[in-house]
């Protein structure tokens, strides 16, 4: 090898600073962890006095003709990185503003000082190291440079104090140039400046942790799981969910793991209960998928499924949920959807109740369909609050809490888009549903008006007998016939209607009939054939009614016994108590209830209104 040869394959001594100081910032906890590329230019630069310019692309050039030591290189390096990472090259953060061209778009205009505005990022860039004390400085801020706690104040008070920009000693560049060189478009500007800012986020957070946790004399933090680092990423960029993330421990499963769900769970499924995301870990999802996933499982939390069931079969209950909560995330693109997807185009803007409804007229097919935790499982695991270190209310006070704070966020903010139908669900949380007692007493009241008491001086009181000289008003109640305050009640009691819920449903019937003074009832059950009880007083309905009946499930000849009777009047309403499993075409002309227990549905669109007891 000749001479000439060697000389070129020695690596000069300034260069030899420059990549001491590279190993500086890849070996720092907080600058290490970034991933900008640091290019060094060729020895043919000739730039001199530019140490380092940040180019808006997102690269960084080195120039390695400079002289400095290793620490200062580092501290050159970490600064241009930091215009990166703080957003200087985002529009939106420059003194400027944006206007509406004629065809509509919004167009930047440029309204400042370029180089001012490279001074004052250089100058908070230079205040920021000071105080984390990284690396050599090049120049200590001078007294009369003003620091504020943005770039745009800073930029402000320099454009008041008529600082000139040849004074600028602070960059990597000669004090009378920029270390900030414009060479991309809006797209880079709005998009890649975020993702570094992001980035320069985590790097934060894990280095924050780290020195926490070697402070507190522990050992050095194991790298996070793509899993946790995705619960992360909620928290510190999601308000929506940050809150539930915050609230759930990432457990994992799978190979090599103790837990005893390890072969049950084929992705992910969660505990609302114990507040538990069980991830399997030896699932072949990227970090985009696992935020997907994560966001999945958060929101069966936050919407109250697990609550919600009500009697409904849990794995088709699932099913309807997991439709609804994919075809919001993948509207409000929240990662990245994995190949196993239970989505439907067709099941938009339905909602769960809804296409339950749907999927259960054919189970056959619909109990084959795959949730995260794999075919024909529920990645809902619903143990009960038996069990549970956590109290019911205060495990859904705090799940419907975190959603309600993250939608005022997104709402105050104007951040991210928020499908309407999922908005309306959470909305609903912060308003408790009304009982079905409740609901039932108003249908009385619109039926049943109170009957009004009437003073009469006809007979005396019997408190006149102690004072007879000073008359005294009796109270009666006008006369009417006995049937015109009356309702017809027709009891499903097939083999299908259990006795505790028929002896529920009756009992809130009576009490009410009692409040409204209604004297007589109409009561019939029905199976397969009606039994006329004929009229019955509220007292009786209560606990003395025999039950009759228990075979097959069939109600029209009940509504048209009465529909037909002479002695039911033709004004007065029928409530219907049944557990839904009855004819299609059932039909009814007056006024009618259906009180069927939740979970239940009736096989047909009703027409009157439907009071859901449990």
């Amino acid at each position: 090898m000749g001479k000439k040869q060697k000389n070129e394959n020695k690596i000069p001594p300034n260069e030899m600073k420059l990549r001491e100081g590279i190993d500086i910032i890849k070996n720092h906890a907080l600058f290490g962890s970034l991933t900008i590329h640091l290019d060094i230019a060729d020895r043919s630069f000739k730039a001199k006095g530019v140490s380092a310019i940040s180019y808006e692309s997102g690269d960084i050039r080195l120039n390695p003709n400079e002289n400095h030591t290793p620490k200062e290189w580092a501290y050159i390096i970490a600064h241009a990185m930091l215009h990166l990472c703080f957003g200087h090259f985002d529009s939106e953060k420059m003194p400027g503003y944006f206007r509406e061209t004629d065809n509509g778009e919004k167009k930047w205009i440029e309204n400042c000082d370029r180089i001012l505005w490279n001074m004052a990022c250089d100058i908070y860039i230079s205040k920021f190291l000071a105080d984390i004390k990284f690396g050599s400085p090049l120049y200590e801020l001078a007294e009369n440079i003003p620091t504020a706690s943005d770039e745009k104040k800073i930029y402000d008070m320099l454009l008041q104090r008529h600082i000139s920009t040849e004074n600028n000693l602070y960059g990597t560049a000669r004090s009378s140039e920029c270390d900030m060189y414009w060479n991309g478009t809006d797209k880079w500007r709005f998009y890649r400046f975020n993702s570094y800012a992001e980035e320069f986020t985590y790097a934060v957070t894990r280095s924050v942790r780290k020195v926490i946790n070697e402070a507190g004399g522990g050992a050095e933090i194991d790298k996070k799981s793509k899993q946790q680092l995705a619960a992360d990423w909620f928290i510190n960029h999601y308000p929506l969910l940050g809150g539930l993330a915050s609230g759930f421990k990432i457990l994992e499963v799978g190979f090599g793991s103790k837990s005893a769900l390890s072969n049950d769970i084929s992705i992910a499924a969660i505990d609302i209960t114990e507040r538990e995301i069980y991830v399997n870990s030896s699932a072949n999802l990227d970090s985009e998928e696992w935020k997907f996933v994560l966001a999945h499982e958060y929101l069966h939390a936050g919407l109250q499924h697990h609550e919600r069931c009500q009697g409904r079969d849990p794995y088709l209950w699932n099913v309807a949920c997991d439709f609804v909560i994919n075809g919001w995330l993948v509207e409000m693109q929240v990662g990245k959807t994995p190949d196993s997807l239970l989505y439907d185009e067709l099941l938009k803007n339905l909602s769960a109740e809804e296409i339950y409804d749907k999927i259960i007229t054919n189970i056959r097919k619909n109990s084959k369909l795959e949730t995260f935790r794999g075919y024909r499982k529920c990645d809902i695991l619903d143990k009960g609050y038996a069990d549970s270190k956590l109290q019911p209310t205060s495990l859904d006070d705090f799940c419907k809490s975190a959603l309600r704070s993250g939608l005022e966020y997104y709402s105050e903010s104007g951040r991210g888009t928020i499908p309407a139908g999922l908005i309306e669900e959470i909305r609903a949380l912060s308003v408790p549903p009304i009982p079905w007692d409740v609901e039932l007493a108003k249908w009385f009241d619109i039926h049943f008006a109170q009957i009004e008491k009437r003073r009469t001086y006809a007979r005396p009181s019997r408190r006149q007998y102690s004072t007879p000289d000073i008359p005294r008003a009796g109270w009666y109640k006008p006369e009417m016939p006995e049937n015109s305050c009356t309702y017809g009640v027709i009891i499903d009691t097939s083999g299908s209607m259990n006795a505790k819920l028929i002896g529920l449903a009756l009992g809130a019937t009576a009490s009410y009939s009692v409040e409204k003074e209604v004297p007589f009832v109409r009561v019939v059950f029905c199976d397969a054939y009606p039994y006329d009880i004929g009229y019955v007083s509220p007292d009786d309905i209560a606990g003395r009614v025999e039950v009759k009946g228990r075979g097959g499930t069939v109600l029209q000849p009940a509504v048209e016994l009465l529909e037909k009777a002479k002695d039911f009047p033709k004004k007065a309403p029928i409530l219907i108590i049944t557990d839904g499993e009855i004819e299609s075409d059932f039909r009814i002309k007056r006024e009618h209830a259906f009180l069927i227990p939740k979970g239940k549905r009736l096989p047909f669109r009703p027409i009157g209104k439907v009071f859901y007891f449990s």
